[in-house]
């Protein structure tokens, strides 16, 4: 009876590793596919990634506490480019455990995720806890001032912009103002056309109409003396008689 007990004991421990040999598997693979794909540095191999990213998960089924591997799982997300699960993924890490440097490890990977989603403000915060439990970490210092360096430039384009904007603003307030005021002055420059005579007189006509009036003066003054000559002329007849 005594053997059968240890019997049991020695089958339950070997299922135990037979078990634990098989998530180790996992990890072993997925670790192959992961070293496989850093190996061309000249491209981002995500076939590789994504298949080591199945492996972890394959691992984390059987033992979903593991922290190293979270880890692998969440550089694999990294690495094909999904930077909001593996920001997810990473703060899991640093929620859960409580070693300092292994905290410090998961914000910093955090806050590259966060970088590289474009979402300056937390990944800046991320870099700052990450300092917080590890202060002489200098690839953080280099990240998070680099992030800083990024926000700042950032909003001196968004300032540009708007400055731009305002600008562009006002020369169309301009231009509209300058369209307004033409088509007043058109609008009274018809009015006043409008309360002019419409038949104009050119210079020429007008030259025209007083050389005919001085002719015509000229004509009369000549009837004039005409008939003061005839008057004349008969006076003397009568009193020559």
């Amino acid at each position: 009876m005594k053997q059968l007990s240890l019997m049991i004991i020695f089958l339950f421990a070997l299922a135990i590793l037979s078990h634990a040999q098989n998530e180790r598997k996992f990890v072993r693979q997925g670790n192959k596919y992961y070293g496989e794909a850093l190996k061309d540095s000249t491209k981002i191999d995500t076939t590789l990634f994504n298949k080591a990213e199945i492996e972890y998960r394959k691992a984390l089924d059987k033992k979903p506490d593991d922290p190293k591997w979270n880890f692998n799982l969440s550089n694999a997300l990294y690495k094909q480019m999904k930077f909001e699960e593996s920001a997810e993924k990473y703060k899991e890490i640093s929620d859960k455990t409580t070693d300092k440097v292994e905290k410090s490890r998961a914000l910093h990977n955090m806050g590259n995720s966060l970088l590289m989603n474009n979402k300056l403000d937390e990944s800046i915060e991320s870099y700052k806890q990450a300092l917080r439990n590890n202060p002489k970490d200098l690839e953080t210092k280099y990240n998070l001032l680099y992030a800083m360096a990024m926000k700042k430039k950032q909003e001196e384009e968004q300032k540009k912009q708007d400055k731009n904007k305002d600008q562009d603003k006002d020369k169309d307030q301009k231009d509209q103002n300058k369209d307004q005021q033409k088509d007043q002055d058109k609008k009274n420059q018809d009015q006043q056309d409008q309360q002019q005579p419409q038949n104009k007189i050119s210079k020429q006509n007008a030259e025209q109409m007083l050389q005919a009036l001085e002719n015509n003066e000229k004509k009369t003054q000549e009837k004039v003396k005409k008939v003061q000559a005839l008057k004349a002329k008969s006076k003397q007849v009568e009193k020559d008689w």
